[in-house]
């Protein structure tokens, strides 16, 4: 179900520009778009722009259009047009009615592309790839005219209308705008319109053998679909002169205008498409929705909420310049998140061995709150039985001074329960810690002594009987550098990214349910059940820890 997002409050340069062109009068309404390229899965950065586009029609009472700009088939599937719809419902937003391919306007993009030939704006190019790309020039030459430049209007007709018949092999020619090679501008420098492609496009099939390039059909589809604000990241700021000379020499129904703002960039976090694509391909990672991945799809298998990533973009702003987030910022507004909705219950991650030997009774049940700041959410029972689970870090035989947790003869309390004292320790052939034998004392049930004597500790544990085996998977940032190296981010990758426990211990009734609602396990982090998850062996992501330990252990 896609969830209902109320329009975000706050202002920004964006936000204030569309004000002030509704103001003036300039815009009569609002009409932005989200427009993909499906050649991979959305990732956090793309969340940065959805939020930008849907929310700021949204507030404004326009309107958002997802379009697809499919003009690469060869790098183009179904499995990503697919993927990203699921994403921005998942996200908050919904397109309605409004949802657009570039593929839709192959017709009037080619009829416009003749437009420009027959206005002597466009020619038809037989040079290489490599030809054009010595012949375009440096930040500090200008280029030099393709020998090809001054075909005739005719010839050129001719040649691209053979193009689009398939009668030439890929590379064989491209149509090229007529501007100028001399601009100091070099995306003015007779750019690339139409290249031969002989491939097979997701919706428009063999149809087609030549497609526009992005630039040409990415503002034509703007104005094509009276888009007003056509907001993009900061990469194509030196693009816009390209997107305005072909909406000033095109009959185009409307005339939309570029905006740019600062793309997102975390810490530990590559977002390059390309780098993406080779982990997945080269299986440095399970698959695009891996929790390690910043996909939108690895960030919901991970657990992190929409609402998360939503407050997430509110609290980062919209900037007109690129700097670096802290992952730290992302992960405080998926901890206030999950701290607000998340239920708790208690796990034992690394499992060690109790046995309370002057336990006599049979096993009862305590009662446990299910959110301490929301008495609406209720209690539970769990049961408390002669063995028990602690967590192994929470014994040490030898322990240092301010180690407050259980020790030989030291007393702690366990959660909704009793004091204990370790009295023995039980250890096997290697000397490993296997079981503890603790005493409890039966007039501090629920936690309070009647002497009023004190513990500094309070540790969560489980019924060994009761409980059920669990597998847990432990989850760090995938780059062990604030900052990776994208040319070499094969040796940037942190081995300790995934952390997999296979004899952990949950509550039974967490383990009969098939909810993907995030929990907090007490003093371990916030977790959700992974679709890995069987009916006999449940399997959990931790989502994120209680608090940030990653950093402190990459900077030893």
């Amino acid at each position: 179900m896609t969830e209902t997002v109320a329009a975000e409050t706050g202002r920004d340069f964006i936000r204030d520009i569309i004000q002030a062109d509704l103001d003036s009068g300039r815009r009569q309404g609002v009409v932005t778009r989200f427009p993909p390229e499906p050649n991979g899965y959305l990732h956090i950065g793309h969340a940065k722009s959805i939020c930008l586009n849907f929310g700021a029609a949204q507030e404004f009472g326009g309107r958002c259009h997802l379009r697809f700009d499919d003009t690469n088939p060869v790098k183009e599937e179904q499995e990503y047009i697919d993927a990203i719809k699921a994403d921005v419902r998942w996200l908050g937003f919904d397109w309605g009615e409004h949802l657009y391919h570039a593929s839709d306007y192959f017709e009037q993009l080619y009829a416009w592309a003749e437009h420009l030939i027959q206005a002597g704006k466009a020619y038809v190019d037989d040079q290489s790839p490599e030809e054009m790309r010595l012949a375009r020039g440096t930040l500090t030459e200008p280029g030099k005219n393709s020998p090809f430049r001054d075909r005739t209007i005719e010839e050129n007709l001719d040649l691209f209308r053979r193009m689009r018949a398939g009668e030439f092999p890929n590379g064989a020619r491209v149509l090229r705008a007529k501007i100028d090679m001399a601009a100091g501008n070099i995306n003015l420098r007779d750019p690339v319109l139409y290249r031969i492609l002989h491939a097979n496009h997701p919706r428009t099939g063999t149809a087609w053998c030549i497609y526009p390039s992005y630039d040409f059909a990415h503002g034509q589809s703007d104005a094509i679909e009276h888009v007003t604000h056509s907001i993009c990241t900061l990469e194509f700021a030196d693009h816009r002169p390209l997107y305005d000379w072909f909406i000033d020499n095109l009959p185009v129904p409307s005339q939309p205008h570029q905006y740019e703002f600062a793309r997102l960039n975390i810490t530990y976090t590559v977002l390059s498409k390309r780098v993406l694509t080779t982990l997945v391909r080269d299986k440095h990672v399970a698959g695009w929705d891996d929790p390690r991945m910043p996909t939108l799809a690895g960030l919901r298998r991970r657990g992190v909420p929409p609402a998360a990533l939503r407050e997430f973009v509110r609290r980062i702003g919209v900037a007109k310049a690129n700097s670096l987030v802290d992952m730290a910022m992302f992960d405080s507004a998926v901890r206030d998140t999950l701290n607000k909705t998340a239920q708790r219950r208690m796990a034992v991650l690394k499992p060690l061995k109790v046995v309370i030997t002057n336990y006599e009774g049979p096993d009862e049940e305590l009662e446990a709150v299910n959110h301490p700041d929301d008495p609406s959410a209720g209690t539970r029972k769990i049961a408390f039985g002669r063995e028990l689970y602690i967590e192994q870090d929470d014994f040490m035989e030898n322990p240092p001074k301010k180690f407050f947790r259980l020790s030989p003869g030291k007393e702690v309390r366990l959660r909704y329960a009793y004091f204990i004292t370790c009295q023995e320790v039980v250890k096997d052939e290697s000397g490993n810690v296997v079981e503890l034998r603790c005493t409890y004392d039966p007039a501090t049930k629920g936690g309070d002594a009647p002497d009023g004597r004190k513990v500094k500790a309070t540790l969560h544990w489980l019924s060994a009987r009761d409980s059920v085996a669990a597998e847990m998977r432990l989850y760090n940032p995938l780059f062990k550098n604030p900052e990776p190296n994208v040319a070499d981010f094969t040796n940037e990758m942190n081995p300790n990214s995934l952390e997999v426990l296979a004899d952990a211990r949950i509550e039974p009734a967490l383990a009969r349910s098939n909810s993907t609602e995030p929990v907090q396990f007490e003093r371990q982090g916030y977790f959700t059940r992974d679709p890995d998850s069987t009916a006999d062996r449940p399997v959990f992501n931790r989502t994120i820890g209680l608090r940030d330990t990653f950093a402190k252990e990459v900077g030893k």
